[in-house]
C-alpha cells in the first residue's frame, strides 16, 4: 500500500478547512493532493479528531504487522506439512 504523503496533522487540518468553509480546489491545491483524494480521505476520516486519526492509524499498522505474521505462519504449518506427508505417508493412512 502507498503511504501518504499527508501526516496525520495535516490531513486533520485539511478536512477542518474544507468543513469551515474553504472551496475544496482551493483546499486540494494548498496541500497538493487531487481532488479524489480528497474525497477518499473525507470518505474515511471524516468526524474524527486528531487522537482518534492517530489511534485509527496505528492500530491499521499492527494489523498489518500481524496479517504479516500470520501469512509466515501459515506457509510454514503449510511447508512443514507436506514434508511431514512426503517422509511419513503411512501416519497420514491411519488417520
Amino acid at each position: 500500500m502507498k503511504k501518504s504523503k499527508l501526516t496525520d496533522t495535516q490531513m486533520f487540518n485539511m478536512l477542518n478547512e474544507a468543513e469551515a468553509g474553504m472551496p475544496v480546489n482551493d483546499v486540494c491545491r494548498k496541500y497538493k493532493i487531487a481532488n479524489s483524494t480528497y474525497y477518499k480521505l473525507k470518505s474515511k476520516y471524516a468526524g474524527m479528531s486528531l487522537s482518534e486519526l492517530t489511534r485509527l492509524k496505528a492500530l491499521e499498522a499492527e494489523n498489518h504487522r500481524l496479517k504479516g505474521m500470520y501469512a509466515d505462519i501459515s506457509l510454514e504449518h503449510k511447508i512443514l506439512k507436506e514434508v511431514i506427508e512426503k517422509k511419513f505417508p503411512e501416519i497420514l493412512d491411519e488417520c
